[in-house]
């Protein structure tokens, strides 16, 4: 193995593979191609002396030797961030949050004013995601992740449960028997579902067609143009509801197995914007229930 360091470049190309298990998913990250980030890895790896992931078929898997250098890498960007930070006095309380776009629109947006008039030194930076990703993003402090609990090893909060049920507009008209004849909506790949929410109700549930999207969005708007009924939860609903643009037509709420966490990168308590925006969120989900 040589004495000398690696480029700084191959190192960042590591941990980004590394954080996705995917030569793509860094790709993606570094606005590279797949070859060079493929060949990046590979470089380091030569230099190194030996391999830092086993490619299997359809992912990546870290060494042993990867495992025990990715933690050493990360520590050395986050050295290099506290560093760059105290020399060039750059901005402490600018944070970087990451939340899928629902969460995004229709709880964090409207509460933004709230949150800017407590702390107005702090600059957040808010990136939306459709999907929530199985880690948090390259320097991201905050997450708030609507999913079943999170593996991640950043340190992770439960923040609220939460109930979902049927919403639809205002004065349209709908009852239990006839609910599988209408327009159905729902968000994809959630375990909260329209059989699973007909069950706890006790209905006899056939196969009515249902329209799927891939975010509560399109869901949430087909619904509020009149279109028929889609399945929502508290806090991306409650707000359109309390506004009068949806209402709940029926009383039974079905426990979700999904619910809100709240992840914090390990820098995270070395930003002082960071730590107050945690505790705003902790206040604010808290206390909207």
């Amino acid at each position: 193995m040589q004495n000398k360091l690696p480029p700084l470049g191959w190192l960042r190309t590591f941990e980004a593979a590394a954080r996705h298990l995917s030569f793509t998913g860094a790709a993606r990250d570094l606005n590279m191609t797949q070859s060079a980030v493929s060949q990046q890895i590979k470089s380091l790896e030569g230099h190194l002396g030996q391999p830092l992931f086993l490619r299997r078929p359809k992912a990546l898997e870290l060494t042993e030797a990867g495992i025990t250098y990715l933690p050493v890498v990360r520590e050395a960007f986050r050295t290099l961030m506290r560093g760059t930070q105290a020399v060039t006095g750059a901005q402490p309380n600018a944070v970087q949050v990451q939340c899928n776009i629902s969460f995004a629109v229709n709880w964090l947006a409207p509460r933004l004013p709230m949150f800017q008039a407590e702390h107005p030194d702090v600059q957040l930076n808010i990136f939306t995601e459709l999907w929530e990703p199985r880690e948090m993003a390259e320097g991201a402090a905050v997450e708030i992740r609507f999913s079943l609990r999170p593996s991640d090893t950043t340190r992770t909060e439960m923040l609220r449960t939460e109930h979902y049920y049927p919403v639809c507009a205002p004065g349209y008209q709908v009852s239990l028997d006839d609910l599988q004849e209408k327009p159905l909506f729902d968000c994809s790949n959630l375990l909260s579902n329209w059989s699973n929410w007909a069950e706890e109700q006790g209905l006899t549930w056939g196969n009515p067609s249902i329209t799927y999207a891939t975010t509560y969005l399109v869901c949430l708007s087909a619904a509020m143009a009149g279109g028929g009924l889609c399945l929502a939860h508290d806090a991306i609903a409650h707000h359109l509801i309390e506004r009068g643009q949806l209402v709940a037509p029926f009383e039974h709420r079905a426990p979700m197995p999904e619910a809100y966490y709240l992840l914090l990168s390990p820098q995270a308590e070395d930003t002082p914007g960071a730590v107050a925006f945690a505790n705003w969120i902790r206040r604010e989900i808290g206390s909207d229930t």
